[in-house]
């Protein structure tokens, strides 16, 4: 693995793209800036969007990205943990962050008055973090309460180890939080030794929405991006392999039975994605109105809730129905999902019924796409997987050209019997 670390002189000498309704710039560092101005607003959010997540860690490192999540808090060449907690709390503003499978992102969101305070901030808490082995020693217990309260929630716990039953060993596989002996062993410098082998300037974004105009925000973001060092690794994902076609029963003190359903599906690239994620959304999205919600819930009474879920990765993807329900209603709750599956992939929607499927996904979007902290944070994770940033109009688009001899299709492609993974917790 070639690495590379050079600091660069920051220099004006990039270009500025304006791409539809929002605006691209590149640092010298390789390091890109997209805003889009929103206007009629008065709090400004950004964050660094980075393309490395808990699929980047090797057997021994499961928990570690995660844990860098935290440990970005407690600490920095220049400001210790309660400086850096309350930059932007003594002016109301927020700082977060998050952990998925492929990305770590550190963000805020303050008034606009106080948006270099936010920029300064996590340009320092991203790069500069010196990880305190005291704070590591502590923010390890925290972490491990985080690990035993997901391990007691039946749903939480039944999607992660359905993670593992689609993706096998592989890291996509993992729990993001990593296991009790993963987090013990993590020192200084396994941190530092992770982004060093890791980050990499083409795949980090700081993305911003706010009311000021690009300019503005630009000269401010100048200032403490073109400075970042460049980082430049020449790393390389493992694609996954997957299983198919078991079923795993694991007995748990839950109380109830639950279950998990499904498979690996289409990556972010594939077209396909479309008319499966307007599958799924039927099937059992989060409308009162689905498929499997009118028949389990509504008009059996077999589940308190029921959901499919698709997820999309750079290479792969997985879709899964999750239910819990008592336990002698758990095989006729199974037969009545595979019912509701195999209409879908044996009857089109009627011309009303299918126009009305399209109306529901659009109008979600848009309202998901209303929370600037989702736009924002949509935008840098876009430019990162698709290389770029659909707008809602775009996306409209496409799903209105969706037919339902498509969505047949992929519910043909997708829900294959002998393919279908099955985990089931059974009450001790």
């Amino acid at each position: 693995m070639a690495i590379t670390i050079i600091l660069k002189i920051a220099t004006f000498a990039s270009e500025v793209k304006m791409v539809k309704d929002h605006h691209v710039f590149s640092f010298p560092n390789d390091i890109r800036f997209v805003y889009k101005q929103v206007k009629n607003t008065k709090v400004f959010h950004c964050g660094f969007i980075v393309d490395v997540g808990s699929r980047d860690e090797m057997p021994d490192e499961q928990g570690l990205a995660h844990f860098w999540e935290h440990m970005a808090f407690k600490g920095t060449e220049k400001r210790r943990a309660f400086h850096i907690i309350n930059r932007l709390e003594s002016v109301g503003g927020e700082l977060n962050a998050f952990t998925t499978k492929e990305k770590i992102s550190f963000y805020a969101s303050v008034l606009e008055d106080h948006l270099e305070k936010a920029i300064d901030l996590l340009v320092d808490i991203t790069f500069n973090s010196v990880f305190p082995e005291k704070q590591i020693e502590r923010e390890r217990l925290v972490i491990m309460d985080e690990l035993a309260m997901y391990n007691d929630s039946p749903e939480d716990n039944l999607q992660d180890e359905f993670d593992e039953v689609v993706f096998g060993d592989h890291s996509l596989g993992k729990n993001i939080l990593g296991t009790e002996e993963s987090l013990r062993n993590f020192h200084k410098n396994h941190f530092h030794e992770f982004i060093r082998q890791n980050l990499s300037g083409q795949r980090i974004i700081f993305s911003a929405v706010g009311a000021a105009s690009f300019r503005q925000v630009l000269k401010i973001a100048e200032k403490y991006l073109a400075s970042i060092p460049v980082f430049q690794v020449d790393r390389q994902r493992i694609n996954p392999r997957f299983l198919y076609g078991q079923t795993i029963l694991r007995n748990k003190s839950f109380g109830r039975s639950y279950c998990a359903i499904g498979r690996d599906a289409y990556h972010l690239n594939d077209d396909r994605r479309y008319p499966f994620f307007l599958l799924t959304n039927i099937l059992g999205g989060p409308g009162l109105n689905s498929r499997l919600n009118l028949s389990l819930r509504e008009k059996y009474g077999y589940v308190y809730s029921v959901d499919a879920s698709y997820h999309g990765y750079t290479d792969s993807g997985m879709t899964a129905i999750f239910f819990g329900t008592e336990k002698k209603y758990l095989d006729r709750s199974i037969r009545i999902i595979l019912k509701e599956i195999e209409k879908l992939k044996s009857q089109r929607l009627g011309t009303v019924q299918f126009h009305k499927a399209k109306q529901q996904i659009m109008g979600q979007l848009a309202i998901a796409e209303e929370n600037n902290v989702n736009l924002m944070l949509m935008m840098g994770r876009s430019l990162l997987d698709i290389h770029k940033i659909e707008t809602l109009e775009e996306v409209f688009d496409k799903i209105s050209r969706i037919t339902s001899f498509q969505v047949m299709e992929v519910a043909n492609e997708i829900y294959e019997k002998e393919k279908l993974n099955y985990l089931i917790f059974q009450p001790n």
